[in-house]
């Protein structure tokens, strides 16, 4: 059975993250000093010693997790012989798709922290504070979730932005209108709703603003033929060609995250090993609830090579 490389998104960062290996480690130094010196900050500094808060704004998250994602990987060549070209396939859940990318050589570090900075800056700008929103729909299938929104009145907008594995579907729109979905979903069969901490309505037609900035964006910068297939969140299918990636991670910002879809095709196609690069677990707990037969290790932490030198 083949493996794949998979790579985190937003709700992820803890600070602290990256801070071991970047003490153990050489090539986890490297990294995060590139990523400091592309963005003009000192974000490992941030990464280290927090404060919570500033790490979690949108413009520090994504290029933080994307940083601790490309240490790890940084690391496990150079310790481990891990080659992502001796993969079937990378993905990455969101802004994990550019983390994907530049492990797969497909982006350059430096231009994957500023592209991650400007997405960051251009989602939270989409739309004012307070005015969106994102929940999760635990105990419902996509078709239960959809029949929850058409089935809740109330004005403004509200989509299916992430599908993340049976079970777990992800809303995003106006606060309004999710809100009201969250309190008439167990009308739909959903056991529990629950806003989620974010700052913005992420993968909802609302992020249009942001969709356009980011083409101007990806239109201004390099992008190679990926070393390894990407699996894209917008398509759950894979994007080989430049042409292609750039037009998918435009549609990304507002499109859904079709991450069941995405890890059935990579498992259809004879991937069973998931390895998880870089800040927590969130996506190995969904792979064991989507593919129950593959296996799956996280690496994001100095001790977790070894583990990955055992497979």
């Amino acid at each position: 059975m083949g493996r794949a490389f998979i790579f985190p998104g937003q709700g992820s960062q803890a600070v602290g993250m990256g801070a071991a290996l970047a003490d153990a480690f050489p090539a986890a130094r490297e990294v995060f000093q590139e990523v400091d010196d592309a963005l003009g900050q000192k974000l490992s500094a941030l990464m280290r010693d927090g404060p919570i808060e500033e790490l979690t704004l949108t413009a520090n998250t994504q290029p933080a997790l994307m940083a601790h994602s490309i240490a790890a990987m940084r690391v496990l060549e150079t310790q481990a012989n891990a080659d992502v070209e001796n993969a079937m396939f990378v993905a990455g859940h969101s802004l994990g798709e550019y983390s994907a990318l530049c492990a797969a050589r497909a982006l350059s570090l430096s231009d994957t922290a500023k592209l991650l900075r400007i997405r960051g800056e251009a989602m939270q700008a989409a739309v004012p504070v307070g005015q969106g929103a994102m929940a999760a729909l635990i105990g419902v299938d996509l078709e239960g979730a959809q029949k929850a929104i058409d089935g809740t009145g109330g004005e403004g907008v509200c989509e299916i932005a992430n599908d993340n594995a049976p079970g777990q579907v992800v809303i995003s729109g106006t606060r309004e209108r999710v809100e009201a979905v969250c309190a008439g979903a167990k009308a739909f069969g959903a056991k529990l709703a629950k806003l989620l901490p974010v700052s913005a309505p992420f993968h909802s037609s609302m992020m249009q603003p942001a969709a356009e900035r980011m083409a101007e964006a990806l239109a201004a910068v390099k992008i190679n033929a990926p070393a390894t297939p990407l699996v894209a969140n917008v398509t759950a299918g894979e994007a080989l060609t430049p042409d292609a990636i750039r037009d998918l991670l435009v549609k990304q910002v507002t499109g859904r995250v079709r991450w069941t879809e995405s890890v059935a095709y990579m498992v259809d196609k004879g991937c069973g090993t998931f390895i998880e690069i870089g800040s927590g677990k969130v996506l190995s707990g969904l792979i064991r609830r989507i593919a129950r037969d593959s296996t799956s290790l996280n690496v994001g932490e100095p001790g977790d090579i070894d583990a990955f030198a055992k497979l």
